[in-house]
């Protein structure tokens, strides 16, 4: 079995990019591999929640978080109170990991030893999308085109792959002029 990294925006999607995102992790399954990934908005909840649908044991998913599911749920409440996201998107993230937990908890990968705070969340981002490289076989980015200084993540994601020397596959979006 293979572990496939699926990487990509939290900013925005669309129904084009989600199908894609389905459509690819029901070939992941399908293959007898697993999936790797953040537990991030849009592209991996996405996947996420694809995966459960097909691997309802989840033995074949790994969520890294940057922190542990408590600190990752206030900071996900605390920036849905800031008006950054809706509430409605924080608690189904939240619910759904706190889902993954209960039927796996080793699917789901804690960082406890950490000082998640917004001077360290870059830091400890970045830090998470090393361990997922690290877990990986092979990476699947979303690399989704939303407004400068958007999509970071997915770009070191990529690179640290390349690093690693594992396959890459790149799926490119632009959002930008679209609502």
């Amino acid at each position: 079995m293979k572990w496939i990294a699926i990487a990509g925006s939290w900013h925005k999607i669309n129904s084009e990019i989600e199908s894609k995102i389905r459509q690819t992790v029901c070939e992941i399954f399908e293959a007898g591999n697993g999936i790797v990934s953040g537990g991030a908005l849009n592209v991996d909840f996405i996947a996420l929640d694809e995966a459960l649908k097909l691997n309802s044991g989840a033995d074949r998913i790994k969520i890294f978080l940057p922190t542990t599911l408590n600190k990752y749920s206030e900071h996900y409440r605390k920036h849905a109170k800031l008006g950054n996201i809706i509430q409605e998107q924080a608690e189904a993230l939240i619910g759904q990991l706190a889902s993954l937990k209960h039927i796996n908890p080793t699917a789901l990968v804690e960082n406890p030893n950490t000082d998640f705070t917004e001077e360290t969340k870059k830091a400890m981002y970045f830090d998470r999308i090393s361990r997922i490289i690290e877990a990986a076989d092979e990476l699947i980015a979303f690399a989704i085109k939303t407004k400068p200084g958007e999509g970071l993540g997915t770009a070191d994601t990529i690179e640290k792959a390349r690093v690693k020397g594992i396959p890459v596959i790149e799926y490119k979006y632009d959002l930008s002029g679209k609502a």
